[in-house]
Formats: structure tokens, C-alpha cells, sequence
């Protein structure tokens, strides 16, 4: 455990140094980030006040759904993004020959790029709040709850792309599920209900639907974490299946690839 978080601190370091060293690129971020909430706070504007699904104003509806989506999307493509570059380098193996397990040097490689999704998250809420002043009603339990569980259902979906990556070269297609099918069924950015049925059951099948429902709970409405059994009961679930189930899927591949001598194929 020890040495696990010893080598973790290392990685975090590195990295954090690496951005510290190109910080242009924090600037263009911020520069998107507030572009996103502009447009999106007009729409909501040119919409009108009339609509307010699930009782919130649009803005802050909008606002919990497209951040909770974007940290998905963007934590798979951490995950994908680490075994890419070590294919494409040609490091993947000398990696796996070390002293840490595979799967766990996977992860570890990836967490530096997950907390940073996890700060543009807590910023682009800021921000929707302090300069476009979203209303909000919190409750830090509801809140810290979600987070957490959803944490291990971002961490599960970045390591099964990162397994399809090893195992297929096909880590993108989950990427692009993410991208293209799931956001219109999560509720990101129009209410689940207003989906014809069968979708809807769909929808409730997605465990990223739960993610942005919690939080819209937790931040805009202020349910306690009673009120949000439901939802925090199929987080939960979700994670304490999907986690143990993809870090498997994960050394069993690099296992597979190691054997194969596919390793480096991308």
C-alpha cells in the first residue's frame, strides 16, 4: 500500500509538473470552459423561464448534466489516452516488465489526468454559479455521496476502454458510444421523461443517467441522502459491479496481450 501511494505521488508530481511547464494551456482551457458556459446560459435564455424541467431553471439544469457528462467522457479518454501513447512509443512493454502489477500501473498512469477532470468539474460548476449566477441548493452529504460513487463508475468506464484498447484496438468505440448515443440518453441536457418509453428504460439502464440525476439532486434541489436512496442504491451498485468486473477484464487482457506479443498493437 505503501509503495503503491509512494509511486502514485511520483506520477502526480511528474505530471503536474509537465502542465506547470505548458500553461498555455490552462489559459485555453479557461477560455473553452467560459465559451461553454456562455452558450449555454443564452440558450437557456432564448428558451425562455417557462421551461423548467424537474422544477429547476434551465441554466443550472443544463449546467450539472453537461459538466457530469464531460468528466465521463473526458476520464475515458484519460484511460485511453495512456495506453495510445505507450502503443504508439513503443513503451507498453518495457512498462509491463516492471516491478508494479500491470493493471495497476495502468490506473496509476491515468489518476493524474482523472483528478485534473475532476477540478475542471468543481470549477465549471464554480463558475456557472459565481459569474452566470446559477442558483443552487446544496446538500454537502447528497453531494459528497454521489461524487464518490460516481468517481468509481468514471474509473470503471476509462478501464474498460483501456482493456478494449488492449485487447481490440478498439478503446475509441466506447469513447465514441460516450459521445454519440449515451449523452442523448443520460438526461444531460433534456429530461429522461421526455423520451418515448422504450428509450426511456433505456435510459435507466445507463448508469451515467444516475450520475446526473444525483447531482442535480444533491446540487439544485437539495435532497438528503434518504430522499436520493433510490439513485445512490443504483450508484452503488453500479460501481460495486462494474469496478471489479473491469479491473479483471483489465489484467486478464494484459495478460492475453503479453502472451500474443500484442502488446504494442494499435
Amino acid at each position: 500500500m505503501r509503495s503503491a501511494s509512494g509511486k502514485l505521488l511520483a506520477i502526480l508530481r511528474r505530471d503536474l509538473l509537465t502542465a506547470v511547464r505548458h500553461r498555455s494551456g490552462f489559459a485555453l482551457t479557461g477560455l473553452s470552459l467560459l465559451t461553454q458556459l456562455a452558450a449555454f446560459y443564452f440558450l437557456s435564455r432564448a428558451i425562455g423561464p417557462g421551461f423548467r424541467p424537474g422544477g429547476v431553471e434551465y441554466f443550472p439544469f443544463l449546467l450539472v448534466g453537461t459538466g457530469v457528462y464531460t468528466f465521463f467522457v473526458m476520464t475515458t479518454q484519460a484511460f485511453l489516452s495512456t495506453i495510445q501513447e505507450a502503443q504508439q512509443t513503443g513503451t507498453m512493454e518495457v512498462l509491463m516488465t516492471t516491478s508494479t502489477p500491470p493493471a495497476q500501473l495502468v490506473v496509476l498512469s491515468s489518476i493524474s489526468a482523472f483528478a485534473g477532470n475532476l477540478v475542471s468539474l468543481a470549477l465549471y460548476l464554480t463558475a456557472g454559479v459565481a459569474l452566470f449566477r446559477a442558483p443552487i441548493h446544496v446538500n454537502v452529504l447528497s453531494c459528497l455521496a454521489v461524487v464518490l460513487l460516481s468517481l468509481a463508475i468514471a474509473m470503471s468506464l476509462g478501464i474498460a476502454a483501456a482493456t478494449l484498447q488492449i485487447s481490440f484496438q478498439k478503446g475509441s468505440a466506447l469513447l465514441w458510444l460516450l459521445s454519440s448515443g449515451v449523452w442523448f440518453l443520460s438526461g444531460a441536457m433534456f429530461p429522461v421523461e421526455s423520451l418515448p418509453r422504450p428509450l426511456a428504460l433505456l435510459a435507466h439502464a445507463i448508469p451515467l443517467t444516475y450520475a446526473v440525476e444525483g447531482l442535480r439532486g444533491a446540487l439544485l434541489a437539495g435532497q438528503s441522502p434518504r430522499g436520493m436512496a433510490s439513485v445512490l442504491g443504483a450508484l452503488a451498485a453500479y460501481g460495486l459491479v462494474l469496478l471489479p468486473l473491469t479491473l479483471w477484464a483489465l489484467s486478464y487482457s494484459l495478460k492475453r496481450a503479453r502472451q500474443n506479443g500484442t502488446l504494442s498493437f494499435y
